[in-house]
Formats: C-alpha cells, sequence, structure tokens
C-alpha cells in the first residue's frame, strides 16, 4: 500500500510541523507532500523547505473578509500535492464549512486545550483563571464548527502552582510534539482510536 500524502498548514514558526514532518520515516504510513501557510514570513517555511518538503503561499490579507475567494486559492496547491491527509499546525484561519467539508474524515488540528474546554484562543490563561488542576492539549478530526469533531488523542499536564500562561504552554507544547506524530502515524494507518498520554 503506498503511503498517505499529508499536507500541513502552518502560520508561524512550525514547531509542530517539524515534529510531524520528521516523524513521516522509515515504516510510518505517511509522507509529507506539501507545507502551505497563509504567510510568506512564517518561519515554518524555511524549516520545510531544509527537509526536502515542497511549500506555498497564500496570503489571505488580499482577500479581506472574503474567506472563500482565499479558501479557493488555499485548496489549490493542496489539491496539486494529491494530499490524502490535511493537518492543520498552529494555522491562524478560521477555515469555512465550504472547505472543511471538501477535506471530511481526512483533516486533522491540535487545539492547545483539553477539549472540549477552551475551544479558542488564549486557552492556557482561561485554564488557570478557572482554576484547573489539569490542561493539555487535543488532536481532533476538523469539522465546520470551531475546535469542534471526533477527538483523535489527547495529552494531559498537571497545572503547578505558580504557572503563568507561558510556563503552561510551554509544558502542553511538549506534549504536542508527542502527540500529533503519534495520532498522524495511527490515523495515516487507518486506525481512528484515539491515543491517550501520557
Amino acid at each position: 500500500m503506498s503511503a498517505k500524502r499529508v499536507a500541513i498548514l502552518i502560520s508561524g514558526s512550525g514547531s509542530n510541523m517539524v515534529t510531524l514532518v520528521d516523524s513521516m520515516t522509515g515504516d510510518h504510513p505517511a509522507r509529507p507532500c506539501l507545507v502551505l501557510s497563509n504567510d510568506a514570513n512564517a518561519g515554518g517555511l524555511a524549516k520545510a523547505a531544509a527537509r526536502g518538503v515542497p511549500t506555498a503561499v497564500v496570503d489571505h490579507r488580499p482577500y479581506g473578509k472574503n474567506r472563500a475567494a482565499f479558501e479557493a486559492e488555499l485548496v489549490k496547491p493542496i489539491l496539486e500535492a494529491g494530499a490524502d491527509i490535511v493537518c492543520l499546525a498552529g494555522f491562524m484561519r478560521v477555515l469555512t464549512a465550504g472547505f472543511t467539508d471538501r477535506f471530511q474524515g481526512r483533516m486533522l488540528n491540535i487545539h492547545p486545550s483539553l477539549l472540549p474546554k477552551y475551544k479558542g484562543l488564549h486557552t492556557h490563561a482561561r485554564a488557570l483563571a478557572a482554576g484547573d488542576t489539569e490542561h493539555g492539549c487535543t488532536v481532533h478530526e476538523v469539522t465546520s464548527e470551531l475546535d469542534d469533531g471526533p477527538i483523535l488523542g489527547q495529552a494531559r499536564v498537571a497545572v503547578e502552582p505558580g504557572d503563568t500562561p507561558e510556563t503552561l504552554a510551554a509544558r502542553v507544547l511538549t506534549w504536542e510534539h508527542k502527540l500529533y506524530p503519534a495520532v498522524l502515524r495511527r490515523f495515516a494507518g487507518g486506525d481512528r482510536r484515539p491515543v491517550w498520554l501520557p
């Protein structure tokens, strides 16, 4: 069986993208085929290129509030790359149903909270404000609802006394880098059972 082709969408430094790309070697059932960003200055583009992964940029800014027009351009390099799976890895644009429905059952996202808690932004500050004793990250299938969809894996971390949003974010990120590759490997192999870490 040929390896699944994975397109990874980023907006920034691409730390989760790097862990995904670096994991897709050997007997892994997938290979990266594209790293795509909405920002030409995203640091992750150079990291992907250095790893031999094709890159592309579709800047959202010329489209203003016309998300459909932006997404019509965004989908083109994904289709040209022949992607079987799309992974959102710090892609900071909300996608419409017109885009997500096209890749239904084939698009993953990583979110820095224990969903269904804290959808959207500022998850670490919100967990601290709520007095939570544990926090973490979730990989889920993408649907038209923001940070919704079937959960494919979670990693939990304890909230420690004196934590700030920054210290908590840093600790969660180390687990994002373990969880996302583990979920992708299982998902690309056709197994949708959730991964629970640690």
